[in-house]
């Protein structure tokens, strides 16, 4: 699994995804609250089941931001463990930090220079 091209792609690329997309889905929730402002004047009271109703897919990519996040962290930190180039370099710490420290975005980094890179310069 660790060397599985989809994987690696899937745990690189996902948090990024899903952080952007859970933004969507907050301006989304909040522009379902404020098309509907006229409703909410007019009879004096808020639609719990609107509110309710849209809270439940906010707290949805909430928690799959986080599980996907999780496991991303949790890929690259045992995939840079078993990178015979890194602990030739000792890049691995600086790795690993950088992992811990940045999430989602050092993952990305490192499948970027360490598998995409050198994948590449080993094919040519």
């Amino acid at each position: 699994m660790l060397n599985s091209k989809f994987w690696q792609a899937f745990f690189a690329l996902t948090p990024i995804i899903v952080f952007f997309g859970f933004f969507i889905v907050y301006f989304l929730f909040i522009f379902s609250i404020f098309s509907n402002i006229e409703d909410f004047e007019a009879n004096g009271n808020i639609s719990t089941s609107l509110i309710f109703g849209n809270i439940i897919w906010f707290f949805a990519f909430i928690i799959l931001t986080i599980l996907i996040s999780f496991g991303s962290l949790i890929f690259y930190i045992v995939h840079a463990v078993q990178n015979p180039n890194l602990k030739e370099n000792n890049l691995l710490v600086v790795w690993v930090l950088l992992f811990v420290f940045v999430s989602g975005i050092g993952q990305l980094i490192y499948w970027l220079v360490e598998i995409v890179g050198k994948r590449k310069s080993l094919t040519t």
